[in-house]
């Protein structure tokens, strides 16, 4: 039974927040530049209109990145393939928004198959781009957030014991009622769910970082958001192609294609 606390939505809505106020600066420069034909708009019009549309495709685009995820998981095709098709699919639903929007409060007129795909064109342009300033965004922060502990150049004297709180600033961020046997890393999002033997807590850390404050545990990384510790895994579940790791507290950690052979050949299944 889990007894940790509900996950924080704090990170999450710090990062909405975030996400928001960029995309609010987004939508007040596309309406001072007026494209599509909008500059002949007055002003207020236009900023009105972008902001709105900017907030709307924030709602529409970044759900994609769960689908991709999910879409990698199971198919392990490129990324960049997968975002492609995920923005292709965000983009319809979002040029009927933009088409609707552009005649209220009047009726709404069908387009003719040239409108429609002359307005899918221009909203899968915006919408790719900012999409692709986003991805590239992330990945500008994958390379700098990494958070490697300088244990070389440490004073032995004052190293305290490995998996203390003091030493070890994963466990450092959990609740001391939830002890420091880590048996499993989750990512969720940015973030990573620290799963200990008690209960899980979501810790403000990249899954690559906190890998690195378990390595005195023997575990292993199964799949591109878990990692799992070799003494929580309790059975293994087969379904199909599928395989998951059974682990303490009713869990289950997928395995990754790619990871298979590789728990196969470490005797993990």
């Amino acid at each position: 039974m889990d007894t940790a606390k509900p996950a924080p939505a704090k990170p999450l809505a710090r990062k909405i927040v975030i996400d928001l106020v960029i995309m609010t600066v987004i939508g007040v420069v596309l309406a001072f530049v007026g494209p599509f034909g909008s500059f002949a708009e007055p002003l207020a019009y236009r900023l009105v209109g972008w902001v709105s549309f900017a907030w709307i495709g924030y709602a529409i685009y970044s759900p994609m990145s769960w689908v991709v995820d999910r879409l990698y998981d199971l198919l392990e095709l490129p990324r960049p393939l997968l975002w492609v098709f995920a923005v292709a699919l965000a983009t319809l639903p979002m040029t009927a928004i933009v088409w609707s929007m552009g005649f209220l409060p009047s009726a709404v007129p069908l387009p003719s198959l040239e409108q429609a795909l002359f307005s899918y064109f221009n909203v899968f342009l915006v919408g790719g781009g900012i999409t692709a300033f986003f991805y590239m965004i992330e990945a500008r922060r994958d390379q700098t957030e990494m958070v490697v502990p300088d244990v070389a150049h440490s004073d032995p004297e004052k190293v305290t014991p490995p998996g203390t709180a003091s030493s070890n600033p994963l466990i450092a961020q959990l609740p001391a009622e939830l002890g420091s046997d880590i048996i499993a890393l989750e990512m969720e999002d940015h973030y990573v769910r620290a799963h200990t033997a008690l209960g899980s807590e979501l810790v403000l850390m990249r899954l690559r970082d906190a890998m690195v404050h378990v390595a005195d545990i023997e575990g292993q990384q199964v799949h591109r958001s878990w990692w799992v510790a070799r003494h929580a895994v309790e059975d293994v579940v087969r379904d199909g192609r599928n395989i998951r790791l059974k682990l303490a507290r009713d869990m289950e950690a997928p395995v990754s294609r790619a990871n298979v052979a590789v728990l196969r050949d470490a005797g993990w299944i």
